[in-house]
């Protein structure tokens, strides 16, 4: 095989594949990117650790049809720090990979193509979602789910499309995160899977630069997403997801609405007194005002004031583990930021003599739905209709 591709491109499509390839595997075939030939102006780039595939398909000249398997982050390395140019490759004897690129030269070991492994065959993708839709359901729920290997069921999201509408669940037992949005065109489609975390992360990154749709089915054992010349085939998680409906609180008649950078701030400071055992914070809610405390015996307290709206007469204390709050406050955050970037970066485009502002806004007031200290608090973005976003916290006892 021999071919010639621009460094640019070579590095983005390889930087998408890092993310599955194994640095550290029993299977020492995995740390390798098989690239082939398609036809004489383009390749196919893929790497798996087996659960998870990516696949990227990218313009190259091609003076010899072929395959050949690389070592996927050594070639990574090298490729980012070339200049730009066009990079030249060439198969040699004994499955060698020669690169050059500018006065730059590099021979590296392969592996035969008979070693790597047989790769799950692309179905049909019958639906279609937003990009963006779809990254900010990722992006809201990702975090709530669990890092104990164990709870096989819970280390992925629960994603759904039914009755006109897409949904996505994640939970790890002590919160629980759900949103919702009514999708347009979707006529009789279903779907109902259990999406790992990494194929998650990884589909953020392959469509972060899409501007289109995420094209999407599913077999017995897999799930497939295909966005530009990109494809993400993963393997479905199996068992029975926990029945979320039955924790999500029907009769919380209370509601305090609290600005989301003052809170959020309030909790980083206050948190550093909190006991690092069970990481309890307390929020006491009353007229005009939320009170934040926490309290070590060993290291001492804090308490800190933030300015609400509270429709209730009495006051009632809540009890959290801080770091559930902080990350549901810091995620919603980031959104805010993100959104005020983009007005930012919109005020420069000019339309002939005016300048043309987008009006984007981010997220800024925050309300917790409650019952009492004993009930779970579910919490929410103020004001917000475009999607139907939940995160339920269970209550610490205070």
């Amino acid at each position: 095989m021999e071919f010639t591709i621009k460094q640019q491109v070579l590095k983005e499509e390889l930087g998408y594949i890092q993310g599955v390839v194994e640095r550290k595997s029993t299977i020492p075939v995995l740390s390798n990117i098989l690239i082939e030939s398609l036809g004489e102006g383009e390749i196919r780039i893929l790497g798996t650790d087996l659960d998870v595939t990516i696949r990227c398909d990218a313009e190259a000249e091609i003076k010899q049809a072929g395959s050949m398997c690389i070592q996927a982050r050594k070639l990574f390395d090298i490729v980012r720090t070339l200049d730009g140019g066009d990079v030249h490759f060439k198969k040699l004897e004994n499955e060698w990979v020669q690169m050059k690129a500018g006065r730059a030269s590099f021979r590296l070991a392969g592996v035969s193509r008979e070693q790597y492994p047989e790769l799950p065959i692309f179905k049909s993708a019958p639906m279609k979602l937003s990009s963006d839709i779809f990254n900010y359901f990722i992006h809201n729920t990702a975090f709530a789910i669990t890092n104990e290997q164990s709870r096989f069921t819970l280390s992925g999201a629960k994603f759904m499309i039914a009755d006109g509408k897409a949904r996505m669940v994640t939970t790890d037992g002590h919160r629980l995160a759900f949103i919702e949005k009514a999708i347009d065109d979707a006529g009789d489609t279903t779907m109902d899977v259990l999406i790992p975390k990494k194929a998650l992360t990884e589909l953020v990154k392959i469509s972060r630069d899409s501007d289109g749709e995420i094209q999407f089915g599913e077999d017995q054992n897999h799930i497939y997403f295909q966005t530009g010349g990109r494809l993400l085939i993963t393997r479905k998680l199996s068992g029975n997801f926990p029945n979320y409906e039955m924790v999500m609180p029907k009769d919380n008649d209370k509601t305090v609405v609290f600005d989301l950078v003052e809170m959020k701030n309030a909790v980083r400071r206050i948190s550093l007194m909190a006991d690092e055992r069970n990481r309890s914070v307390r929020i006491t809610i009353r007229k005009d005002e939320v009170e934040i405390t926490a309290q070590s015996s060993e290291e001492g307290e804090g308490q800190e004031f933030v300015q609400a709206e509270y429709d209730g007469t009495e006051e009632v204390t809540l009890g959290f583990n801080w770091q559930y709050l902080q990350e549901f406050l810091n995620n919603v955050g980031a959104l805010e930021n993100a959104a005020s970037d983009a007005v930012g970066e919109a005020a420069n485009e000019t339309d002939g003599d005016k300048v043309r502002v987008k009006e984007t806004k981010g997220p800024t007031r925050i309300s917790f739905e409650f019952k009492d200290s004993n009930a779970a608090t579910q919490i929410r973005i103020a004001g917000d209709t475009s999607y139907d976003y939940k995160y339920i916290v269970m209550p610490l006892r205070i």
